[in-house]
């Protein structure tokens, strides 16, 4: 699970609660089980204080040495947890006390609590549950949040009930929760209009307006950056800047945004949307399909023709990029183009590893920090592509130390700039994350992308 709305951000929710949560539009911290996260000293340390008498469902505490425990296992890169890019960020925590924990990061991060927010970090399980191999863990996942685990059937259904001594009575409001993952666009849809589902994670723009359309209620949370088509930096072609900057230039992605979206999608010209306090006015794609081809001509005469294979995950939208960009590119000459259409589980490891040539990635950006340097830093776990620029890396650690608004913006303005020059990888689309939920559904409330929290809704 990862805490953003396309990888089970509710179900991690509702089985550990939260530490703190995010304002969407503000970025200001709000505290859950945690009750403050400081640092006096720039972003080096911070003291994390939590609730006293916190407890796990299983009658242990949740306290200062139960977060430690999770944090320092979640640097483990050999658990594959996606949230590893966050707490990498950890060089050492210290229990102070049953209530305060003393944390280190590696380098000073002033907002590191937006990074915090958007993963496992603010997911605590109990050790004592997790001490016991993974399998039971799987079978019976303890956590202090507001649900507890009835049963899980694989490909089916998550089933939960109500947590009676969940520590901010009388929530949550619900009796049970079920959960089930539907890749398939059309599907979650059908359920939303049928009735068959009360509240969707939704990632489709198309899926929000027909929503609106039959009267459901939606909320979009407001972003740049976006999903983007990553190419690998570590291998050929395109370890080669040309062979990347050949695609961006060949791509038509309004006509992609047609094929995929209806033409319902918002092709990101800048990465800040104009509402952002970090926008410039800084295009970072063209297309020019002259020079897209004389670019495949020159590398194909230096023996270097640009074949790869585009990784697919199986959602809808990700095949039809996949076999939209196939389509484009076979309008020229000299790049060659397949396709590998996985599961979700074997793409994300491929994802992850490094294994591929070309793959859906995404940049989804709030405050700019964890996102833009999580992906696109060269000593970050979370770069998938294997982008590798000095000037952007400095850009990068400039807009992530500063308190100042005014060195991070023209920080973020070269990172800009270097995107432009390095091409690691296309935005196609500006993200949705969002929720579509019936007209009887109330209490929806979203934090980080679009992450729900269970205890807050009720039905009536």
């Amino acid at each position: 699970m990862s805490n953003v709305y396309a990888f089970h951000a509710a179900l991690g929710n509702a089985l550990y609660g939260t530490l703190m949560i995010n304002d969407t539009e503000t970025f200001e911290i709000e505290y859950k089980m945690a009750t403050d996260f400081a640092s006096i000293d720039g972003g080096t340390t911070y003291n994390l204080a939590l609730r006293p008498d916190l407890t796990f469902t299983d009658g242990t505490p949740l306290d200062a040495a139960a977060v430690k425990f999770n944090w320092d296992r979640l640097r483990d890169p050999s658990l594959g947890s996606t949230s590893t890019r966050q707490a990498v960020q950890v060089a050492d925590t210290e229990v102070v006390d049953a209530t305060n924990l003393k944390v280190t990061l590696v380098a000073p991060n002033p907002h590191f609590a937006e990074s915090l927010v958007a993963g496992a970090l603010n997911w605590i399980a109990s050790p004592t549950a997790l001490e016991k191999g993974r399998q039971a863990f799987d079978e019976n996942p303890v956590g202090a949040g507001p649900f507890t685990l009835v049963s899980w059937t694989r490909q089916d259904a998550i089933e939960l009930q109500k947590n009676p001594d969940y520590w901010d009575a009388p929530k949550p409001y619900l009796e049970s929760l079920t959960i089930k993952g539907v890749h398939d666009t059309n599907q979650r849809m059908n359920a939303m209009i049928t009735g068959a589902a009360d509240l969707s994670l939704e990632s489709t723009i198309a899926n929000i307006r027909q929503a609106e359309a039959a009267g459901l209620q939606t909320e979009i949370v407001p972003t740049g950056g976006g999903q983007n088509i990553g190419m690998n930096y570590r291998r050929a072609p395109f370890d080669d800047v040309r062979a990347r900057r050949a695609i961006s230039l060949a791509l038509d992605l309004d006509a992609l945004n047609t094929i995929v979206y209806n033409g319902e999608g918002e092709v990101p010209e800048t990465l800040f949307p104009e509402e952002s306090p970090f926008f410039s006015d800084i295009p970072i794609q063209e297309s020019d399909p002259e020079e897209a081809q004389r670019l495949f001509d020159e590398l194909a005469a230096e023996g270097k023709q640009v074949r790869f294979t585009f990784t697919s995950f199986p959602t809808t939208d990700a095949k039809a990029v996949a076999e939209g960009v196939q389509a484009q590119l076979r309008a020229y000459d000299n790049v060659d183009v397949d396709i590998a259409m996985l599961d979700a589980a074997t793409a994300t490891t491929r994802l992850v590893t490094g294994d591929f040539d070309m793959i859906i990635t995404a940049a989804v950006v709030q405050d700019p920090d964890f996102a833009l340097w999580t992906a696109l830093h060269s000593q970050s776990p979370g770069n998938f592509n294997g982008t590798n620029d000095p000037e952007l890396d400095a850009a990068l650690d400039a807009g992530r130390v500063s308190e100042s608004f005014e060195e991070r913006k023209d920080a973020y303005d070269t990172v800009q700039e270097r995107l432009v020059e390095s091409v690691p990888g296309i935005w196609y689309v500006r993200a949705v994350p969002s929720v579509m939920y019936g007209t009887d559904v109330h209490g929806v409330e979203l934090y980080t992308l679009a992450s729900p929290l269970p205890e807050e809704l009720w039905i009536g």
